[in-house]
């Protein structure tokens, strides 16, 4: 599929589901748990967030409703995620070295930057269609159980492959 075909039908399906859109997570003094405290008083809606969010040596489990980053997400290392929730589209970089408990990237089918999935135990890459830079495997079950034309097969778009 092509990425303008990808890019076009993200944004339709965001258009028809009504998404809060946070500006960034500096508004909320860079606290994950504050934003989330907010979000709780609103009802929990699926949200995006404009901009880099870093929750590098959090312990998370899940991201919930986040449905998009425009920037970076660095989850790196992610030792107790086990879940991205609703995430489907990350518009920089996506880090996720080391998450041991991540055994799939579930509904996330878009990201721009590279995707570093290093040393963790994904076992799924889910609905993966598209990176925009390199993807890395290496150490991950993944990398041992298929070649890079497989993987290449299933996401469509991929810069380059690290196994």
């Amino acid at each position: 599929m092509k990425i303008e075909n990808i890019i076009r039908r993200v944004l339709r399906e965001e258009q028809e589901e009504k998404i809060l859109k946070i500006p960034g997570i500096r508004y909320f003094n860079n606290d994950w748990n504050l934003l989330q405290k907010f979000l709780e008083s609103q009802g929990n809606p699926r949200y995006s967030i404009g901009g880099n969010l870093n929750l590098s040596f959090s312990d998370i489990e899940t991201l919930g409703n986040l449905v998009r980053v425009e920037g970076n997400l660095n989850l790196e290392p992610c030792q107790n995620l086990e879940s991205l929730g609703d995430l489907e589209y990350v518009g920089g970089y996506l880090d996720l070295r080391g998450c041991e408990n991540l055994q799939s990237l579930g509904d996330l089918k878009y990201v721009d930057g590279f995707l570093d999935l290093s040393f963790s135990d994904i076992v799924s890459l889910g609905n993966l269609e598209y990176v925009g830079g390199w993807l890395s495997l290496s150490d991950t079950p993944l990398s041992k159980k298929y070649t890079k034309e497989e993987i290449m097969d299933m996401i469509g778009h991929v810069g380059k492959i690290y196994l």
